[in-house]
């Protein structure tokens, strides 16, 4: 047990050290031009805009209205001013609901579509500009072994219409995954006592799982052969999602939200530049988790998974 919990340690240090590697993005940036006008972009609309109308309400908007109509009357203030004090405090907050409704429930909107476009532009460029450079000059590619690995990964998968369906089903199965794996994050929450310790460890493993999906969509590495790694090396990968989550996790919805559109895709690179799941393709016995067994993360996911498919199966019949 001893040598085992000193391995978790060693696993989820190396995650924590991998996600804070935040000079690749900087090299990734210098490489590509692509990359670095898209995570511009990023920047200014998550940033300045989002982030920016946040804190102008905080500490503009919001005092402002406080001072020009007041809950309380102060004692310079005359006896009937002060009789307005309730509707001056139903319109105070009709004010503020309407800057939620007009203004940031929609920028919060166009800021998760038009970032989730982004990401997956960032990866394309990212994953890009490492393939594209020298393997002695990037760190991400340290390992020798990966292209083959790699190769190994993408021979399994067969070539033609069958190859293209695979891959249809896959994605299909995947956004049902982690959409019940997200509802699992949400009800685990709630939980008295232990519920905001497994929150918090359910979503260090869903960022992790995000930020490294661009890549093994990339690399063209088969679902089950992703699942399989990330769930034996869920010591590593809690460590890597650990940063995600604790830049937000004490943060209101919306500035959290705001705060991790400008991180992710920040992770998204480091995870395209990293190098401990290039052995993704090597046998099971070299990975650096070898020992501590495979942790059924996606078990509850993959069950209602599984099911809302076979409903889905069952029903199409009678439809047509």
């Amino acid at each position: 047990m001893r040598s085992k919990s000193k391995q978790v340690l060693l696993l989820w240090l190396e995650g924590f050290r991998e996600a804070c590697s935040l000079h690749r993005v900087v090299i990734l940036c210098h490489r590509s031009r692509k990359l670095l006008l898209r995570t511009g972009q990023c920047f200014l609309l998550n940033g300045l805009i989002f982030l920016g109308s946040l804190g102008v309400f905080k500490w503009f908007i919001d005092p402002a209205l406080q001072w020009i109509l007041p809950d309380q009357c102060s004692p310079l203030t005359s006896q009937e001013f002060c009789s307005y004090g309730g509707f001056y405090a139903f319109l105070r907050g009709g004010l503020l609901q309407l800057f939620y409704v007009f203004w940031f429930y929609p920028l919060y909107m166009l800021s998760f579509i038009l970032s989730n476009i982004w990401y997956n532009d960032i990866a394309k460029h990212g994953f890009e500009a490492i393939e594209n450079s020298d393997v002695s000059s990037a760190e991400a590619l340290r390992q020798g072994e990966a292209p083959t690995s790699l190769n190994m990964a993408n021979a399994e998968r067969p070539s033609g219409l069958g190859g293209v369906m695979i891959g249809i089903g896959e994605q299909v199965y995947s956004i049902l995954l982690l959409t019940f794996f997200f509802l699992e994050v949400y009800v685990v929450g709630v939980i008295p006592y232990i519920g905001k310790i497994l929150n918090f460890l359910l979503l260090s493993w869903m960022y992790a799982y995000y930020c490294y999906e661009y890549k093994w969509n990339f690399s063209g590495i088969p679902l089950e052969k992703r699942l399989d790694f990330f769930e034996s090396n869920w010591a590593f990968f809690t460590g890597f999602g650990s940063p995600c989550v604790l830049a937000i996790f004490f943060l209101s919805p919306l500035v959290s939200g705001a705060l991790m559109a400008i991180l992710f895709p920040l992770f998204v690179l480091t995870a395209t530049g990293s190098g401990p799941e290039k052995s993704i393709g090597a046998p099971r016995r070299t990975w650096k988790c070898a020992g501590l067994g495979r942790l059924p993360i996606f078990y509850l996911a993959d069950t209602l998974s599984m099911l809302a498919l076979s409903i889905f199966r069952l029903e199409s019949p009678h439809e047509i």
